[in-house]
Parts: C-alpha cells; sequence; structure tokens
C-alpha cells in the first residue's frame, strides 16, 4: 500500500504577490497512520527542515527540528526578503514510515496567487491524519499545523475538495479540479482543523480522490493529490466499561467490552501499571480478547490500566485510549468483596491478608461470621501460599440488623481480625406469583409481593415469562428465550401486571428477575395456564324471599355467560344490619339456579350473596354479587294468640262485676310476622258463643253477669287465625277457692324481689300462676306475669322504691277458674330491713358451717403429722436386735 509517487511543488514570489504553483503526477494513497504535509523554500535541506545528511529530495520534520524551525522564525521574520520573485517552493508528503517525499516540479502545475507578506512567512508544515468513524457515515480529516503560531496573524481557512472515483469520465485518469466536491473544515484557535465527508455504506470500498486546500491572509498552500477508500482507514471508538476485578485464584483480571459493532474483528492493546511498597513496573501488551489476566495480586498496591483497539486483520486504525481505570488493593482483600445470592445456596470467598509488610500464610487463615461465630475450619479451602478460601454452604436468609443489611465475613489472623471485612447478601427469592384470569376471558393479571426482598436496596425487579403454545409441560424452568412485563407497585405493595391479548391454552412460565449492582437472581418459575385461574363474574339477577305458607329462605340466582365449564355456588346470608355474621349454604348442582334453607327468624329482614367458580377445583371463586334483601311479610298464621289476664272490678253498690283484660302484643316470632287485629271471643252458658273485634288495643273491659264467663284471645294476620290461642274462665264458684296457703317476699335489692309460696291439697287441675303487683303509693298500672304451676318461688326484676308500699297477689289458674289469691297487702321499710336481715342469714349460716368443716380437717392433718414426728425416732422391734423382747408398754424404773 506505501508506493508512493513523487509530486512537486513550486512557488514563484513577486513584488506584490507569491505564485504558489503544485505539479502533480500520480495521487498520494492515503496511509492508515498519521503523515505531514509540507510546503518549503529551495535551499533548506541541510539545517533548517532536513536532517543533515539525508538526501535532497527527502524531507523529516521531526519534535525537536520543528521546534528549531519555529524559533528561527521567530528571530527572523525577513527570513524570505532575499527571496527572488521566482522562488518556487516545494510541497510534499511524507511519514515516519516512509521518508520519501512525493513531490516533481516539472509537471503540469495549478497555480494560485497569494499577497506579497507571504514573504514573511516560511510556508506550511502540517500533521495529518485520515480515518472513517465508527459509524461508518463520516469519514475525517484532521490537520494541526506542526510549526506553532505560524499563522497567527491572519485568519486561517482549511477545505477539503473531494471526489468519488465512480463520477469520473473513463477516458479521465485524474479527476479535472472543476469535478471536486468542497468539504468545510472547522478550525481551532490551536491552529487544529477538522473536515467531514458523509459516506454512505455502499460506498466504504470505493476510491475517493482529494486534496486540501489552506490559505491565511491571502496564502494559498494546496496539497498534491491524494487517494483513500474509507473502509481501510476505519477509527474503532474506544473500548467501553474498563474494569478490573479479582478472579478466585488471586489474580488481576482487566476487562472491557467492545465498541460499536463493526463488520470486522478487533484486536486491543492494553497498557497498565503496577504500583506497590516494593515494585513499581509498566505493561503494554496486545490481545484479541475483551480481557487480561494479570499475575501475582499484591496487597496494598495500586493499578492504572487503558485500552485501545484497532482492526485485527488489514489496516486500520487505532481508537483513542480509553478513560484510564485505577484499582487500588487493600492490605486485606477479599475476592470477591461481595456475594449476592439466594437462600438455600452456597457462596464461596476469598482472602489474601497483608500484615506489616508480610503476606500471612494461607494455613494460618481463620474465618468469622460476624466477629461472632467462628467458622468451622472443615469449610476452609487452601488454594495457594497466600490465597485461602471459605466456602458457606445452604445458606439462610439475612436478619437485618438495624442499618446492616448483609452478614459481615472476616478473614484474620491467628492474632488479629483486621477491620475490612466482605459483605454476604442472601435473600428469599421465594417469590409467590399468583395470576388470575377474567370473567370475560380477555385479560390475566398477576400479581406478588416483595416483602422477602424489600432489605435489598438499590434492586429492580422483572417479571419475564415465556409462552408454550399449549399447556405447561413437566416442571416449570426458566427458558433462555423470554419476554419482559412492565409491572407497576400498588398501595397494598403487590406489583401487578396485566397480560391482554392472551392466550387461554398456552402455559405461560414466569419468574422475577432480581437485578442488583451485585449480581442477578431469579426466584423459582411457575407455570401458569390462563383457562385453569379464571375468576368468573359474580352470578346476577340475585333475588331473595321468604316462601309464603313453608317459611323458607329462597335465594335465586342467573348463572355468568363465562366461563362454560360445570359451576358450583355458594349462598351467604345473614340478618340486614352492621353486625351480620354470615352463614354459607353449598350449591354443587351446576344446573340449579336457586336453593332454599331453613332461618331461624321468618320475620327477620336476611341479606343474602352468591357466588360461583369452576366444580373441577380450578380458577378462584368470584366475587360475591350484590346483595338482594328479603321483606318482611306475613309468611303463616300466627303461632298462638297473646297471652292475657283479667283484673276483677266488682261496684258493690251498683251490683255491678267487670272484667278488665291486659295484653301484651304479639312479637313477630308469634305473629308471623304482623298482627291486623285481636278478636276477643265470648262464651257463657246463657248467651252462648260471640266475638268482638279488639283491633290493636291492648286492653279491653267486659261485664261479668254470669256464673262463668269464658273468653279466649285470637291474633289475625293476612294469612289467617291464630293456630294456638289461650283461654280464661272467670268463675264465681273457683273464686272461692283458696289453694295457695302463704306468699312471702324477700327483697334483694331494688330491683329484684324473692316471692315463694306454699299451697295445700285440692281437687281441682292447677294450670299455672298469675303473679300481679303494684304500688300502694301512687296510681300506677298494675303489673302481672305468669307462672308454671311447678315453681314454688319467683324472682322478680322491677324497680323497686324502699320507701313505698306494693301489693303482692298470687293467683292459681285451674282450668275450671280463676282461684281465690294470696295477697300482701303492706310491704314496710321495717320489712325490708328485716327480711334483708333474714336474708343474710342465708349467707352467713353456710358461711360458718363451711369454715367448722376446714377447721376440724386442718386439726386432723395437724395431728397425724405431730404424731409422725414424735414417733419417728422410736425404733422398731422387728428391725433392731437389742429392742426385740421389750414391752415398750410396760414402765420400768432405769436407775
Amino acid at each position: 500500500m506505501s508506493v508512493f509517487m513523487e509530486a512537486d511543488c513550486h512557488v514563484f514570489l513577486l513584488h506584490e504577490f507569491v505564485c504558489v504553483t503544485t505539479a502533480v503526477n500520480l495521487p498520494y494513497p492515503v496511509t492508515p497512520w498519521r503523515f505531514k504535509l509540507s510546503c518549503t523554500p529551495p535551499n533548506t535541506t541541510h539545517g533548517f527542515f532536513l536532517h543533515t545528511g539525508m538526501p535532497k529530495n527527502t524531507s523529516s520534520l521531526d519534535e525537536s527540528d520543528e521546534a528549531g524551525v519555529e524559533a528561527k522564525l521567530n528571530s527572523s521574520a525577513a527570513y524570505f526578503s532575499n527571496l527572488s520573485s521566482q522562488t518556487t517552493f516545494r510541497c510534499c508528503f511524507w511519514s515516519e514510515q516512509d521518508k520519501r517525499c512525493t513531490s516533481h516540479a516539472d509537471e503540469t502545475t495549478f497555480v494560485s496567487s497569494v499577497n506579497s507578506l507571504v514573504s514573511q512567512q516560511t510556508g506550511a508544515n502540517w500533521n495529518i491524519q485520515y480515518w472513517m468513524k465508527e459509524d461508518l457515515k463520516l469519514f475525517i480529516c484532521y490537520a494541526e499545523s506542526s510549526l506553532k503560531n505560524s499563522f497567527k496573524t491572519y485568519d486561517l481557512n482549511v477545505h477539503l475538495l473531494y471526489v468519488l472515483s465512480e463520477v469520473l469520465e473513463e477516458s479521465s485518469l485524474l479527476p479535472e479540479k472543476d469535478s471536486f466536491r468542497i468539504a468545510k473544515c472547522n478550525c481551532s484557535a490551536h491552529e487544529c482543523c477538522e473536515c467531514h465527508v458523509p459516506v454512505l455504506p455502499s460506498k466504504l470500498n470505493c476510491t475517493y480522490f482529494m486534496f486540501l486546500e489552506i490559505s491565511s491572509g491571502g496564502a494559498i498552500f494546496q496539497s498534491p493529490l491524494m487517494t483513500v477508500q474509507p473502509i481501510s482507514v476505519i477509527k474503532p471508538d474506544p473500548p467501553l466499561d474498563l474494569h478490573m476485578e479479582i478472579t478466585d485464584n488471586g489474580n488481576l483480571k482487566i476487562s472491557w467490552y467492545s465498541p460499536k459493532p463493526v463488520p470486522f474483528q478487533l484486536k486491543y492493546q492494553v497498557k497498565y501499571s503496577e504500583n506497590s511498597t516494593t515494585n513499581v513496573k509498566e505493561v503494554a501488551e496486545m490481545v484479541s480478547a475483551t480481557s487480561l489476566l494479570v499475575d501475582s495480586l499484591l496487597p496494598g498496591s495500586s493499578y492504572e490500566a487503558q485500552v485501545r483497539a484497532r482492526r485485527l486483520d488489514g489496516p486500520g486504525i487505532w481508537s483513542d485510549w480509553s478513560t484510564p481505570y485505577i484499582f487500588t488493593t487493600h492490605d486485606v482483600i477479599y475476592f470477591p468483596p461481595k456475594i449476592l445470592t439466594s437462600t438455600g445456596s452456597n457462596a464461596s470467598f476469598h482472602c489474601i491478608y497483608k500484615n506489616a509488610n508480610e503476606i500471612v500464610s494461607s494455613k494460618k487463615i481463620v474465618w468469622w461470621m460476624n466477629l461472632a461465630e467462628k467458622i468451622p475450619q472443615s469449610q476452609y479451602s487452601v488454594l495457594n501460599d497466600h490465597v485461602s478460601k471459605v466456602t458457606l454452604p445452604n445458606l439462610n436468609a439475612t436478619k437485618p440488623r438495624g442499618q446492616f443489611t448483609y452478614n459481615a465475613v472476616h478473614c484474620c489472623s491467628a492474632q488479629e481480625c483486621h477491620h475490612r471485612y466482605a459483605q454476604l447478601y442472601v435473600i428469599d427469592v421465594n417469590i409467590n406469583i399468583s395470576c388470575e384470569t377474567d370473567g370475560y376471558l380477555t385479560k390475566m393479571t398477576c400479581r406478588w409481593s416483595t416483602n422477602t426482598i424489600q432489605s435489598l436496596l438499590g434492586s429492580t425487579l422483572q417479571l419475564r415469562y415465556y409462552r408454550s403454545r399449549l399447556y405447561c409441560s413437566g416442571l416449570p424452568a426458566i427458558h433462555p428465550t423470554y419476554e419482559s412485563k412492565d409491572c407497576h407497585l400498588q398501595r397494598d405493595g403487590f406489583y401487578e401486571c396485566v397480560f391482554q391479548p392472551i392466550f387461554l391454552l398456552s402455559g405461560y412460565t414466569m419468574w422475577i428477575r432480581i437485578n442488583h449492582s451485585l449480581g442477578s437472581l431469579d426466584s423459582p418459575p411457575t407455570c401458569v395456564v390462563p383457562d385453569s385461574v379464571v375468576k368468573p363474574q359474580p352470578p346476577s339477577s340475585v333475588k331473595a324471599e321468604i316462601t309464603v305458607h313453608v317459611g323458607l329462605l329462597k335465594v335465586s340466582w342467573e348463572k355468568p355467560f363465562f366461563p362454560e365449564n360445570n359451576l358450583q355456588f355458594q349462598i351467604r346470608y345473614g340478618l340486614s344490619g352492621k353486625d351480620r355474621h354470615w352463614k354459607t349454604y353449598e350449591v354443587y348442582d351446576s344446573k340449579s339456579r336457586s336453593a332454599s334453607f331453613v332461618v331461624s327468624d321468618l320475620c327477620a329482614v336476611y341479606a343474602a350473596q352468591v357466588r360461583c367458580k369452576r366444580r373441577d377445583g380450578k380458577g378462584y371463586w368470584s366475587d360475591w354479587s350484590n346483595p338482594a334483601c328479603t321483606v318482611v311479610t306475613d309468611i303463616k298464621v300466627p303461632i298462638r294468640g297473646p297471652e292475657f289476664w283479667g283484673i276483677t272490678n266488682e261496684d258493690t253498690i251498683k251490683k255491678e262485676r267487670n272484667v278488665t283484660l291486659l295484653w301484651k302484643p304479639l312479637l313477630k316470632n308469634d305473629s308471623l310476622c304482623s298482627v291486623r287485629k285481636y278478636v276477643l271471643k265470648h262464651h257463657t252458658a246463657r248467651n252462648g258463643t260471640w266475638s268482638e273485634d279488639l283491633r290493636n288495643d291492648t286492653k279491653f273491659t267486659f261485664p261479668w253477669t254470669e256464673q262463668e264467663h269464658t273468653v279466649t284471645m285470637l291474633a289475625i294476620n293476612s294469612i289467617g287465625v291464630s293456630y294456638l290461642n289461650f283461654n280464661m274462665t272467670f268463675s264465681r264458684t273457683m273464686s272461692k277457692v283458696n289453694t295457695v296457703q302463704l306468699l312471702r317476699a324477700y327483697p334483694l335489692n331494688s330491683s329484684c324481689v324473692i316471692l315463694s309460696w306454699m299451697l295445700s291439697s285440692s281437687d281441682y287441675k292447677l294450670m299455672y300462676f298469675i303473679m300481679e303487683w303494684k304500688s300502694l303509693n301512687e296510681d300506677n298500672e298494675i303489673k302481672w306475669t305468669r307462672i308454671p304451676s311447678s315453681a314454688k318461688k319467683y324472682y322478680i326484676h322491677d324497680h323497686f322504691v324502699p320507701i313505698e308500699n306494693y301489693q303482692f297477689s298470687l293467683y292459681p289458674i285451674f282450668m275450671e277458674g280463676v282461684g281465690k289469691p294470696k295477697r300482701i297487702q303492706i310491704f314496710t321499710q321495717d320489712d325490708v330491713d328485716k327480711h334483708q336481715n333474714d336474708a343474710g342469714l342465708y349467707v352467713i349460716v353456710p358461711i360458718i358451717i363451711s369454715a367448722s368443716v376446714l377447721l376440724l380437717g386442718t386439726l386432723l392433718i395437724s395431728h397425724q403429722r405431730m404424731k409422725k414426728l414424735f414417733w419417728e425416732d422410736v425404733p422398731n422391734p422387728k428391725n433392731c436386735s437389742w429392742a426385740q423382747g421389750l414391752n415398750f408398754q410396760k414402765r420400768t424404773d432405769i436407775l
């Protein structure tokens, strides 16, 4: 490629201007390395521009020569004052690889006129380099003046003229000047210029003709013609992400990433330096891989590295050096210094320990966990003289300790532990991913919680999945071909993402990728088939009612349209209100659209809801339907009529006797569920039977005119008349039957009174008692209650005022009629005090008896213990030889 054809440059100096002529033979082929453009006056070969002893047609300026030239120029501004007007400047290309000057003076030339002020200059001397950017879209020409301040008085302009060989006529070997296109160049104040030529990717292998035109202060210098193929001068970008790490064997690994992809392989040059307390060295190595291994890593050292790249095969240009990377090792080196792993896995740390400028033998190194637990030596490994290894098996999740979210692993010598340590992060990655397909079978929503990895700050989560065509195959496994899904954190702390559209019968294998600066972890994968995780829509058109005559709670509904599988249903129902206690009822028949069941209260308002699920157990229960409530209506005829009591009032003057009936309204459970009216049914021997409408009253008075008068109270609702009814007979004969012999009252407190009584024998059948009481101090209403016939005492709960007088009356109710009552007419404060004292006796006497029994038992136990202690030292004759034959019951005198 370095076949150079010479070209001559001629410059003519006139009184008013200088003519620069350039003779061109064959174009100069551009090289991948830097070369120079020099335009110099004649007779300067020795001692000024050219090295002494070199041929006159050779130009070779190094940096010292250029500095000398610049010094001579600055000290002799009139160097060209003695030149004639026909002075010719010689322009040529040369480089360190080829020092021949490529110019001839006897060929056809391009002529340019310049201002005579250029006579104070010495020509032009430029460093030039061409390269193709790595993006393969831009061709760059870089020109820099090697003579400092050579154009500081004038404005500097540089143009690059180029033409593609394809546009030239076949008859023309070299392009005409008019066929060139001009690329504007940007120049800085430091006399550095950069020209940009756009290149199509399809023209990378084509040849371009070009030359430079440099002007300043009216002087124009034109370079010889050049040719270049952009593909041969590609300059890659510097390698990326240069970094260093320590390998398991204790070596230093310098790694980097290739720049943007190029259509050829690259080679790399790495230069690094090592600076330690015992050694300083610099090394440069060439590699084709993207890493370099440095042996013999030393603790307490500093390493600095840079890397650059160029084409592996064929011509090319070295990239710029990457940014320097500095790596410093401490006196105790852990590698890796931090480990991120999952529960149940194993982790290994390596260590090199330096103490007082000496590396401790790996056999003398011990390991500690959190400086509280010594790791067993069975978990140590010696890799070489200086590297010790510890393996921690079957790890448990790290428990945060305050601000520390890791375990500290310490590498120690036999005598001491360094303050530096390695960090172990163990995360529970068992993340439960739950998915749910909506009832319309259009999307699948997946959720998971991050509670197990909240301690890992700086981590990011990503759901990854792989979809198989049909169902899940075998055990789920992480697939190398995957897609990711954007998931968003919800207020409840769960992440949620939506798959839409979905393939109902496809298997979606999912896992969570945990990304962290320390590494990446994957949760155990799970496989989900959307058809198996359907959450149906809730049943619709839900209704609830209490059936008439039957008295059951009936709930009906309509099945959702999707899914088409057989469904089971679940009903929950409860009394309507704030404190609702739900009960459930299962319906397994997928064809059922209603269900009836028994409830305890037929006259209450019930709320009912229905949900559904696939019968095969797959999927989820739907949400509960909107609640449906029953309406309270009459279900059956009343179970019974009301209980009532009649108070007899006799007017001796008018000789009239009236009966006032009192009753309490029926409750809903008895009336089922309302009462429209009450009806009183009379029966006498003379007038027979008749009825009276009592509406919804609770009190009614009628005249008692005959010997016996029987009344029956009926309750009527919208369904009919009560089934069971109470009746009562008022008989003049029975009103004289005296069965209650004794009645006593015992007040416990202001809200309770105990009544007890005694009965005499009777030939009549006793059905029940009526207890009646009232205050005699005020005209209060009479209160009453019904008492079973077997009772001998009764507790009345009411508000009793101790300073008032009360009357208690006990009526025996026989089948034949109401008997004679027993009354306690007056209930004074003295009686209260007396009875309270009597009541106190019922409490005190049992206490005294219990205490006496307890005391007697204590004395008996104490007597037995004293007897045992007293006779403990007396020998048993059967066990002692000396005591045999003696009578311990007979007294003997001892002299």
